[in-house]
């Protein structure tokens, strides 16, 4: 049973960082500091915890934040952002196999999977969502995808099963958006 909870735990860390990269490295590796929910200690993944990792990401995330504010190229941005979020993600999912003394490379290949999934599913609802509203509250958007990253990844170290449910989201979302691009919006039409 061990390895079922370190899978949903592994694939839901991975996943929330396909929502937003930076905070839940940051969250798990300050809980894995205080060895609640998780403890990276004496296994190749400690470095994960350590300080000077969370240090880089959270000088990414700052760095990250800035572009996005500054009207940088968003699809430069938005690549460098996917990137990131496989690669953490790939290791978060790696490092919750090694800590249950499971091996950890297939975490490296699902743990990409699992970011690259939330990244282009909720990549997408924001696309669409932004679309509709305005300047201003597309720029809150970030904001409830940050939270929703937050949450997402506390949810997985604290209750590891309900990270599946968030898997099936992303492929609902994923579907659905598709479905949508498929098909023209009619619009509301006002009669006189």
């Amino acid at each position: 049973m061990s390895l079922f909870f370190d899978i949903g735990q592994g694939a839901g860390l991975a996943g929330s960082t396909g929502v937003r990269p930076f905070l839940p490295p940051l969250l798990a590796g300050a809980l894995a500091r205080g060895d609640l929910g998780l403890n990276f200690d004496g296994t190749d993944w400690a470095f994960l915890e350590s300080p000077g990792f969370l240090l880089a990401i959270l000088v990414l995330a700052i760095l990250s934040y800035v572009a996005e504010r500054s009207g940088a190229n968003r699809r430069a941005v938005a690549v460098a952002s996917a990137a990131v979020a496989v690669i953490l993600g790939a290791l978060l999912f790696a490092g919750s196999l090694a800590e249950g003394g499971n091996s950890a490379l297939p975490g490296l290949v699902a743990g990409a999977a699992c970011a690259l999934l939330a990244y282009v599913a909720i990549g997408g609802l924001l696309d669409r969502v932004a679309k509709r509203l305005d300047e201003g509250a597309a720029r809150l958007l970030t904001v409830y995808a940050d939270l929703t990253a937050l949450l997402l990844a506390g949810i997985s170290i604290a209750l590891p099963p309900v990270a599946f449910l968030a898997l099936a989201a992303f492929v609902l979302l994923l579907v659905k958006g598709r479905r949508e691009k498929g098909r023209k919006y009619a619009g509301l039409r006002i009669l006189r």
